[in-house]
């Protein structure tokens, strides 16, 4: 564990000093966050080729090929406010876009299942509805991790999805116990249920939280 979280610090460290004087934006934020995963993955493949970590590491930084074009490019974006602007709000929009629909999800299963309840059903066909909400706690999660703020950028939309997927988890593990617990009556079969899917989703949460990177901007805007 300590020589991985060594080697995510060297990592992060050459990017870094790669784009070392280019100004910060979330289109500078996103690429250091795609070029430190690359990286990571070639050292992983040279290392089961049986390289040490230190010439694994050398060899992944010189896949790279030359990377100036894209220094020129972040600096260039860096310094043109306009284009931020336009990614930012772009970036927005969708993030918006995501929150909106993931909250009326959830209020549809809830709605759903509130009426079927009234309407005198058996209650594992109540909760059946609130599936609605799981997708919809998972959409809010995604939108939410992947909006920029003006203390945060937004995070990698890959490891945004795999959060979404591990919260998703852990809201369809409550789905499943209720449901298999009110269908069978059993609160064992309710507890098996619920603690596969539950068990799953938090070590990935687990995972993504101690892997994480800092998302904090240097200068609040």
């Amino acid at each position: 564990m300590r020589n991985q979280s060594d080697l995510d610090k060297k990592i992060h460290a050459y990017v870094n000093g790669l784009f070392s004087g280019v100004g910060e934006s979330q289109q500078l934020y996103d690429l250091k966050e795609e070029l430190a995963t690359n990286l990571k993955e070639k050292i992983a493949d040279y290392k089961k080729e049986g390289m040490d970590e230190s010439t694994a590491f050398k060899e992944a930084v010189s896949s790279m090929g030359d990377l100036s074009g894209l220094v020129d490019d972040m600096r260039e974006v860096g310094q043109n406010k306009a284009k931020q602007a336009v990614y930012s709000s772009m970036t927005e929009r969708i993030a918006v876009a995501g929150l909106i629909t993931g909250i009326l999800l959830i209020i549809f299963g809830v709605l759903t299942s509130a009426m079927l309840f009234f309407m005198g059903l058996q209650l594992e066909t109540v909760t059946g509805t609130a599936i609605f909400a799981v997708f919809g706690i998972a959409i809010i999660t995604y939108s939410m991790l992947t909006r920029e703020t003006s203390k945060k950028y937004g995070m990698n939309k890959v490891r945004a999805i795999f959060y979404a997927v591990a919260i998703g988890l852990i809201a369809f593990s409550l789905y499943v116990a209720f449901t298999s617990g009110f269908a069978t009556g059993e609160v064992y079969i309710a507890i098996s249920s619920f603690m596969i899917f539950f068990i799953i989703g938090l070590g990935l949460w687990l995972g993504l939280l101690f892997t994480g990177t800092d998302r904090r901007k240097m200068v609040s805007r």
